[in-house]
C-alpha cells in the first residue's frame, strides 16, 4: 500500500508542502499577525494621545481666553460706571501657567506678545488712570484696546492652527470690549491678521 498525501507531505516524499514549509508559513502567519496586532495598538495609542492633548489645548485656550474678555469687560464697565475696579489676577496667571504648559512653540510666542499687549492695555485703562475719577470715554478706551485687539486676532489664529482642521484664518475679533467702526468692513476681512 502507498503512503497518503498527508503521510508523503510528513516524510518529506513526493510533491506537495514538507513539514519544514509548514512549520515556516505558520510561524510566518503568526509573526505578522502579532507584528500587525502591536502596530496597530501603537497608532491607535498616538491617536488617542494626540485627540487628548488637542482637547486639553482647546480647555485651556478658552479658559485663558474666557479670563481675558472677563477682565476686559469688567474694566470697560468700571470706567462707564465711574467706579472702581477688581480682578482676581492670581486665576489669570494660574490659567497663563496652563496655556504654557500646553501650547506648542508658535502658540506660546503669540501668547507672549499678546501679555506684553495687554500690559500695555492695563498700563491706559487701569495703572495710569482711576476709573472712578477720570474715566476713559467709549472712544479712549476703544484706542487703547486697538493694539491688544490686533494681538487678540493674531493669537486666536496660532491657537486654531494649532487645533488642526482647515480652519481659515480670521480677520476680526469676536467678543470682548474692542469693536470697532470701521474694523469690521469688507476690505478689512480680506487680509487675515495672524
Amino acid at each position: 500500500m502507498f503512503p497518503s498525501r498527508i503521510e508523503r507531505q510528513l516524510l518529506g516524499t513526493g510533491a506537495g508542502v514538507t513539514l519544514l514549509e509548514a512549520l515556516i508559513t505558520t510561524v510566518t502567519g503568526a509573526a505578522s499577525a502579532t507584528v500587525g496586532v502591536l502596530v496597530g495598538g501603537i497608532v491607535t495609542r498616538r491617536g488617542q494621545d494626540h485627540q487628548w492633548s488637542r482637547d486639553q489645548q482647546l480647555i485651556a485656550y478658552q479658559e485663558f481666553l474666557g479670563h481675558y474678555a472677563k477682565f476686559t469687560m469688567v474694566i470697560k464697565r468700571a470706567h462707564a460706571d465711574r467706579r472702581g475696579w477688581d480682578y482676581d489676577w492670581a486665576e489669570w496667571s494660574a490659567v497663563l501657567t496652563r496655556v504654557g504648559l500646553i501650547a506648542p512653540p508658535e502658540v506660546a510666542v503669540e501668547v507672549d506678545g499678546f501679555g506684553q499687549s495687554v500690559d500695555r492695555f492695563l498700563d491706559r485703562v487701569a495703572r495710569e488712570v482711576d476709573p472712578a475719577r477720570a474715566p476713559l470715554g467709549e472712544e479712549e478706551f476703544r484706542e487703547a484696546s486697538a493694539e491688544v485687539a490686533r494681538s487678540q486676532i493674531r493669537l486666536v489664529n496660532a491657537m486654531r492652527r494649532s487645533l488642526g482642521g482647515r480652519r481659515k484664518p480670521l480677520t476680526f475679533w469676536i467678543g470682548g470690549s474692542h469693536a470697532r467702526a470701521g474694523v469690521r468692513g469688507s476690505s478689512e476681512r480680506s487680509q487675515p491678521l495672524g
